[in-house]
């Protein structure tokens, strides 16, 4: 078949006509599918129902060292937890910090409290004229919310298949002490699917900030989220290579089980320099005497230990791959030789990023809510939701069940078609 822009106006013409019958079809089927956010679905979510066995009222509830999780204590996690997710994130368990149920809620209070006192001593955030951040993009929405939540500028920088462009940020963290910090998916990022390469990762860890209080958020939301057992990404552990290179201070490195056990339920957790859990923890003892340690005790006799996080993993792939795979074959049996598009290839992860023609990504996601299927907003991928190309879409393959994907992900095919050859007739009257 042609491409689209290789058509003559009257080909093109009969195309959209054809388009909108098959258009008119997904309609009058009703759908009303969520793909909005990147959710795991029952299967996933029955992996883990065994977490509500292996507490009872006859349970021993004492850690090892004695704590009695039933009571107040363990500030920053209880031992056999800080062993769990060390391992998880790769590093000392005493440079973990574990916390509540969510991720995000430790990234919102970091960039709270250095803005109402300060990191390690420097000028509260909230003192200063001006506060800015780095937005690798596409990027994640919810990161870009916190920092607009608090009025902090954001700079958009260019996302690359090895990572951010780094002499791009290399260049701007040093000339503007205004520049506090940067946003990071390292492994499997939000939207892409995209890892940062090891040169990226030793270019983050020498960094030469202006700002002596800058950081590096690195949110490691997809540490252990592989689709493929003989094809995966690695991902050098950052706080080491910081070390190693002189800047131990440099970052926070945040995980959750989120997306391993339940969302809302896990276990949260922040890994970094000892100066800076000094610094963290002189706020956290005012404002909790511990988070939930039955739970911490709850998902250490679950896994037992990371083997046993490793083989979860495994469970959840299984039922992931395909879904991933069926959304891949479609976009490439459907729109392949029309030249309208092109969409990321994730070795694991919760997303596929698609980048339509300029133009078209907003009118896409409107066509498939008109149908019954509902994306996440266009421009959702860039601070304050305004993509300048509105060629950005990211797709969430997880929460439907094979046959809803099949369909959405059809319905979704064909939205990319009718919107791009709807915008190449007009160009061509011109």
């Amino acid at each position: 078949m042609k491409s689209y822009s290789e058509m003559t106006r009257a080909e093109l013409g009969e195309e959209i006509a054809q388009l909108k019958k098959e258009y008119r079809k997904f309609q009058n089927m009703e759908l009303h599918l969520d793909m909005s956010r990147g959710k795991p679905c029952q299967e996933q979510l029955d992996l883990s129902m065994g977490l509500m066995d292996v507490l009872d009222s006859s349970s021993d509830l004492t850690c090892e060292d004695g704590t009695d999780c039933r009571n107040y204590g363990s500030l920053t996690g209880i031992e056999e937890a800080c062993e769990l997710l060390g391992d998880m994130m790769e590093n000392n368990p005493k440079d973990i910090i574990i916390y509540g149920n969510s991720s995000l809620n430790v990234m919102y209070d970091t960039v709270s409290r250095a803005f109402t006192h300060g990191i390690m001593g420097s000028t509260p955030w909230c003192k200063l004229e001006k506060v800015k951040f780095l937005c690798p993009v596409p990027g994640y929405d919810r990161h870009f919310a916190i920092t607009e939540y608090f009025g902090i500028d954001m700079i958009p920088v260019p996302m690359t298949c090895t990572g951010p462009q780094m002499d791009l940020v290399e260049k701007l963290v040093a000339e503007d002490p205004l520049i506090k910090g940067i946003w990071c998916v390292p492994k499997y990022s939000n939207p892409q699917g995209y890892s940062y390469s090891d040169e990226t990762v030793r270019r983050f860890a020498r960094l030469k900030p202006a700002a002596k209080d800058f950081r590096i958020f690195w949110d490691n939301a997809y540490g252990m989220h592989h689709l493929y057992d003989d094809k995966q990404d690695y991902l050098i552990e950052i706080l080491a290579e910081c070390k190693r290179a002189g800047n131990p201070d440099l970052v926070y490195k945040f995980a959750s089980t989120s997306k391993i056990t339940f969302p809302g339920s896990g276990i949260a957790a922040l890994a970094t320099s000892p100066n800076n859990m000094d610094d963290i923890r002189n706020q956290l003892k005012r404002q909790t005497i511990g988070h939930d340690k039955v739970n911490q005790l709850r998902h250490v006799r679950f896994f037992k230990d990371i083997h046993g996080m490793v083989e979860h993993m495994r469970k959840h792939a299984e039922i992931l791959r395909p879904k991933f795979e069926m959304v891949e074959d479609t976009l490439e049996r459907e729109l392949t030789d029309l030249n309208i598009g092109t969409w990321t290839k994730p070795l694991g992860g919760y997303f596929i990023h698609f980048e339509s023609l300029p133009g078209c990504a907003k009118a896409i996601v409107a066509r498939a809510k008109k149908a019954g299927v509902i994306l996440t907003g266009a421009g959702a991928t860039w601070p304050y939701g305004k993509d300048p190309n509105d060629n950005s879409i990211r797709i969430a393959p997880t929460y439907p069940n094979a046959q809803d994907l099949a369909t959405a992900s059809a319905l979704f095919a064909l939205c990319v078609k009718l919107v791009s050859a709807e915008k190449i007739y007009a160009e061509k009257e011109t």
